[in-house]
């Protein structure tokens, strides 16, 4: 079952949490390999949108956002859009538009960023907006300080998350074919509570990279390796990690209240939009296909409708549908 753990260290500035989406991740891939228009994304690809999933449940988390968390990376590459969607209640998607040929072994440079143009963006959309409110983005190129080009997801969130909030972060994510996780350490801010959308204070700005207590702990994160982030459970990670430290643990977040694949997307709402093109059109499209096929170009999840489903639509409740001439 896909989890969330957070905690604190006690009595020090520093808090931390570990994702792993199971199913949540599964069912994913799987909507997105179903599609026979698609098929299955390409492994770095995939890698890629599952690094991108943990990060947005952990820094969802980490804000307590009520809306949208969207984090995307773009660019001149030959993955030309990644998206992962997380809401408050940490129900996710996410999707990549692929439109060359990935090298293997690909890293991010070779798929988003290959002329340097690439940049990642994180947006948080309000779930209930007032009147003229815009969302909320922060927008960064895949690059560091001296302009090299960053090579793992997790280095361009620490430097964004550094940027935005002024706060120390150490990220370390992975993900196969069955699990996507991530380990999150942040020190605490100074004062009141940090978030991406606003801005930190001096005294948390002179903080950056001078304590003690949270570099001590960011190192022993860093040691955590892609194969033990995939593959151990997490009181076994924090025990390997930390066991010199005292821990405040919360109650996990799992079933309802934890990580779990959503997509807005339905058979209904394919369905009025069928509907809304009128009967002529869609009887013309069964007439030249045999059948509709709509697919979800979020999640890749895709709707059949035949004939009998086509005439359904546009029947009143209660009546018979019309035999249509499509069927034999």
């Amino acid at each position: 079952m896909s989890e969330l753990h957070k905690f604190l260290f006690d009595g020090l500035p520093v808090r931390g949490m570990v994702v792993r989406l199971t199913e949540a991740w599964t069912e994913l891939l799987a909507r997105r390999a179903g599609n026979t228009e698609t098929g299955p994304y390409p492994g770095p690809v995939s890698e890629l949108l599952g690094e991108m999933a943990a990060a947005a449940v952990l820094m969802q988390s980490n804000i307590k956002f009520n809306g949208a968390l969207v984090l995307q990376v773009f660019g001149d590459g030959p993955v030309k859009l990644a998206v992962a969607e997380v809401q408050s209640d940490l129900s996710l998607r996410a999707t990549a538009s692929v439109v060359g040929e990935l090298p293997a072994g690909a890293r991010l440079p070779d798929m988003v960023n290959v002329g340097g143009g690439g940049r990642c963006a994180i947006t948080l959309d309000p779930q209930d907006r007032l009147p003229g409110q815009q969302p909320y983005q922060g927008v960064v190129p895949l690059h560091g300080d001296h302009k090299e080009k960053l090579s793992r997801l997790s280095e361009v969130l620490q430097h964004y998350m550094l940027q935005s909030e002024q706060l120390d972060t150490t990220l370390v994510l992975a993900a196969n074919d069955q699990v996507a996780a991530g380990l999150l350490i942040q020190r605490m801010p100074i004062k009141g509570e940090g978030n991406l959308a606003g801005g930190a204070g001096q005294a948390d700005e002179d903080q950056i990279g001078h304590n003690e207590d949270y570099n001590r702990i960011a190192t022993l994160a860093a040691s955590l390796t892609r194969e033990e982030l995939l593959t151990l459970d997490v009181e076994t990670i924090l025990r390997r990690l930390f066991w010199e430290e005292k821990l405040l643990r919360f109650v996990p977040q799992q079933g309802e209240s934890g990580p779990r694949f959503a997509c807005s997307c339905s058979r209904t709402r394919v369905g009025n939009m069928l509907r809304s093109l009128g009967q002529d059109e869609v009887q013309s499209v069964l007439a030249e296909r045999g059948n509709i096929e709509v697919g979800c170009e979020y999640c890749g999840q895709q709707y059949h409708f035949d004939a009998v489903d086509a005439a359904q639509l546009f029947t009143a409740p209660g009546q018979q549908p019309p035999v249509s001439s499509s069927v034999q």
